[in-house]
C-alpha cells in the first residue's frame, strides 16, 4: 500500500459527496456527519472500555475512516486543504509545547 498525502485523499474523498458543492449545505451535511461518526467512534470506546466488549482495531479503523471522510468534507466545504490545516495545528502545538506535552505546560498557556 502506497502513502496517500492528506490533499489527494481528500480530493479522491470528494468524488463520493452527495451535498454537491453548495457551501453551506454541504458545510452542514459535514458537520452532522462528523459528529454522528464521531458518537458511533466514542460509543465503541465506551463499550470497550466501560462494558468490556471486545472491538476489533478494523471496527475502530472503519469508524475512524468515516470521521476522516466527513473532516475532508468539511474542509472542502471551506475551501480547505486538509494538508494546511493539519501543518496549522502541528505548528500551533508546537508553539503550546515546544517540548512535547506536559501539564504543566497545558496548565500554563497563554493562548
Amino acid at each position: 500500500m502506497s502513502d496517500l498525502s492528506l490533499n489527494d485523499y481528500q480530493r479522491l474523498a470528494s468524488r463520493t459527496s452527495g451535498a454537491g458543492r453548495d457551501g453551506d449545505f454541504r458545510k452542514i451535511i459535514a458537520a452532522l456527519g462528523l459528529a454522528g461518526e464521531a458518537g458511533e467512534f466514542a460509543n465503541l470506546v465506551k463499550k470497550l472500555t466501560a462494558h468490556g466488549h471486545e472491538i476489533k482495531p478494523d471496527v475502530l479503523a472503519d469508524e475512524l475512516g468515516d470521521i476522516l471522510w466527513y473532516l475532508s468534507e468539511a474542509a472542502s466545504a471551506c475551501n480547505l486543504e486538509l494538508a494546511a490545516i493539519a501543518q496549522m495545528n502541528v505548528d500551533k502545538l508546537r508553539r503550546r509545547y515546544p517540548d512535547g506535552f506536559s501539564e504543566s505546560a497545558s496548565r500554563n498557556r497563554t493562548d
